[in-house]
C-alpha cells in the first residue's frame, strides 16, 4: 500500500516539502527558538529543547537498524521510522512549545499577530508537509511517516511538561 501514491503532485513542490524536515531547514528554525530562549534567560527551556532535538538520532537511528525496512523506490533499507517526519516534528514542535512558553517579546504584545494558536499550528501544518512531501516524491512508504508522527508528541512530551510547568510558574 502506498505505492500508487509516488510520483503525484509537482516534483519540484514534493522535493522543497521533504526537505523540510531536512537538518538544514529544521535545525535553524529551532536554534533560533532556543536562541530566544536563551535571550529571555530561560536556560532550562533552552537546554531541555536542543535535548529533545537530540533525542530523535538516538531514538530514530536503532529503531531504522532494527526493522532493516526498504524504502519503496530503492533496494537501500532503514527507512522505517522517517527521520526527516521524526526531525520536523520534534524541531517545529520544540519551538512551538519554546515560544508559547516565552510569550511574545514586548514589542509585539499590543499586536493582533501572531496569535498563540498560531505556532502549534504552524508546526503541525510544517511536519504534515514535510510526510506528505516524503510519501509523494517516494522516499518514504505512508507507514514510516506515521510512525515518525506517532514518535514526534512522545519525544515532546518532556519538553512540554516542562513548558507546561514553566507557563504555571509565570502566570501564577
Amino acid at each position: 500500500m502506498g505505492g500508487e501514491l509516488f510520483g503525484h503532485g509537482p516534483a519540484p513542490l514534493t522535493q522543497v516539502l521533504s526537505d523540510l524536515g531536512g537538518m538544514p531547514v529544521a535545525l535553524p528554525v529551532l536554534s533560533c527558538a532556543i536562541a530566544y530562549a536563551l535571550g529571555r534567560r530561560a536556560l532550562r527551556l533552552a537546554v531541555y529543547a536542543a535535548l529533545t532535538m537530540a533525542a530523535v538520532p538516538v531514538l530514530v537511528i536503532p529503531l531504522k537498524v532494527a526493522t532493516a525496512r526498504q524504502g519503496p523506490l530503492t533496494e537501500a533499507v532503514n527507512y522505517y521510522p522517517s527521520g526527516h517526519t521524526a526531525t520536523a516534528a520534534v524541531a517545529y514542535g520544540a519551538s512551538a512549545l519554546v515560544l508559547l512558553t516565552l510569550g511574545r517579546p514586548a514589542w509585539l504584545r499590543e499586536a493582533s499577530w501572531p496569535r498563540a494558536w498560531m505556532m502549534p499550528v504552524a508546526a503541525i501544518l510544517l511536519t504534515t508537509a514535510t510526510g506528505i512531501g516524503l510519501v509523494l516524491h517516494g522516499y518514504h512508504w505512508p507507514l514510516d511517516v506515521l510512525a515518525s508522527w506517532c514518535l514526534g508528541p512522545l519525544v515532546l512530551a518532556p519538553l512540554g511538561w516542562v513548558s507546561y510547568r514553566s507557563r504555571r510558574r509565570s502566570s501564577g
